[in-house]
């Protein structure tokens, strides 16, 4: 495995941060289930607690392991990740109120990038949020990393450039598409048609 992975899995794995590409841009990753960890995120990027953070995982199965899904959001999942889509489903207790700003649904993503899903293979559940400080640019490259992001945290995946956009999020149990991104056709149109 890469230095850099063994570094993040290592530094994930003491509740520390790390920065890793994604098929948008660059995430800021910790363990999305330790709140501790969660809220050093939040400190980091300067984001309001009011703003809940997604997860990402390696695989639906592991989904299924902290959300509860219906058949028709299980299929969902199947037929959109790993992809640029954030999908929002019912938590389960476990996940920490910190992750989701108190609610009681929170957003899943499976990114469609090899060293995400490498990075994910070694440890997750990890925070899917841009690695950027709160309002400013996203970095689709590592060069374009905050200074106080790349301090802040204990590893940087340096996955190169990256496409840029922004996953779309959608709560397929309510129907509803809360951000376009890369892909929001695709997802309106199986929407309507499941």
């Amino acid at each position: 495995m890469r230095d850099d992975l063994v570094q993040a899995t290592s530094m994930l794995a003491m509740g520390e941060l790390a920065v890793y590409p994604t098929d948008t841009v660059y995430g800021l990753g910790a363990d999305a289930i330790a709140a501790d960890a969660v809220e050093r995120v939040y400190d980091l990027k300067g984001r309001s607690r009011d703003d809940p953070l997604s997860m990402a995982v390696p695989d639906v199965e592991e989904a299924l392991e902290h959300v509860t899904a219906t058949e028709r959001e299980e299929a969902f999942m199947r037929e959109f990740l790993p992809g640029p889509v954030t999908v929002v489903l019912e938590r389960q207790d476990h996940v920490p109120d910190a992750l989701t700003a108190g609610r009681d649904r929170v957003g899943i993503r499976i990114p469609d990038h090899d060293l995400a899903l490498d990075l994910l293979s070694e440890f997750a559940p990890i925070t899917a949020t841009s690695a950027n400080r709160s309002g400013a640019a996203n970095a689709t490259h590592p060069d374009e990393l905050d200074d106080a992001i790349r301090e802040g945290v204990g590893a940087v995946v340096d996955g190169g450039e990256l496409p840029g956009g922004e996953s779309t999020v959608v709560d397929p149990g309510n129907d509803e598409i809360h951000r376009r991104g890369r892909g929001a056709d695709e997802v309106e149109q199986w929407l309507a048609e499941h």
